[in-house]
């Protein structure tokens, strides 16, 4: 008889898509970071424009939240039930962890990058404080999916502390 985290297909198959969320964000950040590094013009944005370094907090992210984290979640999800012996806690958090982290991160990176662009943009004919008020919303709604970034993570602990809760008394 098969171990039910085995069989499981529907919980193998939201590993496999961390597994490739994670291949996906990779490729963006390692892209956006050579172009970054590449693009004289782009450069220099990013480097002297007011907020143009939000651009470089958006490429950050999406490696740091996108491909590292993606890549540890899968890594665990996977692990622990098979050294606790026992399945995952809750399959439904899982995929409510999947979703919620997905959209934060993406919302996250976005808004860090349309703050940067409008900032970047906005220095070059408006007083810095103009361009903090440009900013500021943007700002604002990256703090909104951040924290479901935030969310994501502490249902992710919770769904491991969960299944490894106990284990050694069985």
């Amino acid at each position: 008889m098969a171990e039910p985290w085995v069989e499981d297909k529907e919980y193998n198959k939201y590993i496999l898509w961390f597994v490739s969320a994670c291949v996906v964000y990779s490729i963006i950040g390692f892209s956006w970071g050579a172009l970054m590094g590449g693009i004289a013009d782009f450069r220099h944005f990013v480097d002297h424009r007011l907020h143009g370094d939000l651009i470089v907090r958006g490429h950050t992210h999406i490696n740091l939240l996108g491909w590292v984290e993606m890549a540890i979640f899968a890594a665990v999800y996977y692990i622990i039930p098979r050294l606790v012996r026992r399945p995952i806690y809750s399959l439904m958090l899982v995929k409510i962890h999947f979703w919620i982290h997905n959209t934060g991160v993406i919302g996250m990176v976005m808004f860090f990058t349309i703050a940067g662009v409008a900032g970047g943009l906005a220095s070059v004919s408006s007083s810095p404080e103009q361009v903090e008020l440009i900013v500021k919303p943007y700002l604002a709604t990256m703090g909104v999916f951040g924290t479901l970034v935030l969310l994501a993570n502490l249902i992710w602990a919770f769904n491991i502390y969960r299944t490894c809760a106990g284990w050694r008394s069985e």
